[in-house]
Order: structure tokens, then C-alpha cells, then sequence
């Protein structure tokens, strides 16, 4: 499921995160990264400005309102989301209880 798009200068890059897990970064419609994560992992990549190659990375991690990420472009913070709160820890519970729910029945 598409999570978000950031337009960068000239390049459109999108987010992409589904419910397995499967964390997906395009660039210009080209897949540039791509991740499986439970509770968030860091992409890098290279963008296209001013022919020259820029190198970005993204964090997808949990915050208070759910999936939120942060981008850097040259280590420079472009985008930085709030990623206080419990949501990753509930997350990682409700997952364990899955597991031992399922194991019992067994």
C-alpha cells in the first residue's frame, strides 16, 4: 500500500509499506529499496539533481499515529517525524501473543 509521495526538486519519490511488512522506496517510478521490517529499517539511495548524484536515506519507524519516517539528503534532514510512544512496543506485543495464542492451540 502506497504510504506517502515527497516531491524533491525534480524527483517524486515514493513510500511504500505493507502489511507484511515489505518496505518499498521509488524513485521517478524506479524501485530503489526495498526492505522486509517489523518495526522499521533505513534505506539508502541515490537521487539526480543538478547532474550530480545525491545520496538520501529513510528511517521507517512508529510513532503516536502509527508508521511515520524521516528523509535525509546529504545527511541533511529534509523530513523528521515524532517517534515517541508506545506503538512500537504494543506492535511487538500484539505479534508475541499472536504467536503463543496460535502455538497453544496447537
Amino acid at each position: 500500500m502506497k504510504y506517502t509521495t515527497v516531491h524533491l526538486g525534480d524527483n517524486k519519490i515514493e513510500l511504500f509499506n505493507s502489511f507484511l511488512g515489505k518496505e518499498t522506496i521509488k524513485v521517478n517510478g524506479e524501485v530503489v529499496s526495498s526492505i522486509y521490517s517489523l518495526l522499521g529499517a533505513e534505506h539508502r539511495f541515490s537521487i539526480r539533481e543538478d547532474g550530480k548524484d545525491v545520496e538520501c536515506s529513510i528511517q521507517f519507524g512508529f510513532g503516536m499515529n502509527g508508521v511515520v519516517f524521516d528523509l535525509y539528503k546529504d545527511k541533511t534532514p529534509i523530513i523528521e517525524s515524532e517517534k515517541k510512544g508506545c506503538m512500537g512496543l504494543f506492535i511487538v506485543f500484539i505479534i508475541v501473543f499472536s504467536v503463543i495464542f496460535v502455538l497453544s492451540q496447537i
